[in-house]
């Protein structure tokens, strides 16, 4: 007898039939609400809440397999007080989230999206040795916010603890926060959302950032206050933002939509037809694996 699973519409396309054996799929779109009903699974993407109200209404639900490597969508306390199982996609984002980042950093460092807009209004009047001068990053210091050496950067890095393999691969140095702001002509934040991360960068860390700097988020958008990023960029004190994540997606802070310098995306880190299938690939493994009372492959939670 197939498993009543519930997985979000937009992954059809990525899911080959042999994939879905022994499942009775309900396809959800994202504009639909999460109905009540007998589902024993169901693969939401990140963008849908799944807590109390839905666990209430989805009584033989046993696993919420995220499609996602974040799970911020999902309410873990109340998902372990009823033995509901969590997991998410982890990994397999990495690589493209990675050229997406150098993506950022490059068109920021040498102001690209400026140079298109430049010739796409017809102002263009040639070539000056003045005009749209970027940054070199050969000799610049390239700081992570979590934790190649390409293009000849010094790296800094923060972690909980330490990465010495990371270290050997790239020669990067270990500093704590205040030094990585200090320090860093490029900083590019890899972190999670936690109570920890929420809103670390705000108009205080920003203020210790060097004059100039390039600022890079591809992980979570709530590690940012966005007014705050608006406001430094205003005022000059930030050369440049590029951003894939925001707080409140799909919505951005006004300030930060009209702000000068950026480059925003939407959301597309992991937007390559292999990422994507991989991670709708895991999600559905999870759910195979722990209706076919195996553990989950990528557990948020043991």
């Amino acid at each position: 007898m197939a498993h009543p699973v519930l997985v979000a519409a937009e992954l059809k396309n990525l899911l080959e039939p042999t994939q879905l054996v022994d499942l009775d799929i309900t396809w959800l779109a994202a504009d639909q609400p999460t109905p009540k009903g007998d589902w024993v699974a169901i693969v939401p993407l990140l963008s849908r809440w799944i807590g109390g109200t839905e666990f209430k209404n989805l009584p033989k639900l046993r696993i919420v397999a995220n499609c996602a490597v974040g799970y911020n969508n999902v309410d873990l306390v109340a998902a372990e007080m009823r033995g509901i199982l969590v997991t998410n996609t982890p990994g397999v984002l990495t690589e493209a989230t990675a050229d997406l980042t150098w993506a950022l950093i490059l068109a920021l460092a040498r102001r690209l999206v400026e140079g298109v807009d430049l010739v796409r209004s017809g102002q263009w009047t040639g070539w000056h040795p003045e005009q749209l001068l970027g940054l070199e990053l050969r000799g610049r210091t390239l700081g992570l916010l979590g934790a190649r050496r390409p293009f000849g950067l010094r790296i800094l890095y923060t972690a909980r603890t330490p990465k010495p393999e990371f270290e050997r691969e790239t020669g990067a140095r270990r500093v704590d926060t205040n030094q990585l702001l200090a320090d860093s002509d490029i900083l590019s934040i890899h972190v999670p959302s936690t109570p920890e991360t929420k809103g670390m960068i705000n108009g205080e860390t920003l203020a210790r950032m060097k004059r100039g700097a390039i600022l890079i988020n591809t992980s979570r958008g709530d590690v940012i206050r966005e007014e705050a990023l608006a406001k430094s960029l205003e005022l000059g004190h930030l050369g440049a933002v590029g951003l894939d994540v925001y707080a409140d997606e799909p919505h951005i802070h006004r300030r930060l939509r009209a702000a000068p310098r950026t480059v925003l995306l939407p959301h597309i880190g992991s937007a390559t037809e292999a990422t994507r299938r991989k991670m709708a690939a895991i999600a559905i493994e999870n759910v195979q694996s722990v209706l076919s009372g195996k553990p989950p492959l990528t557990p948020v939670y043991s």
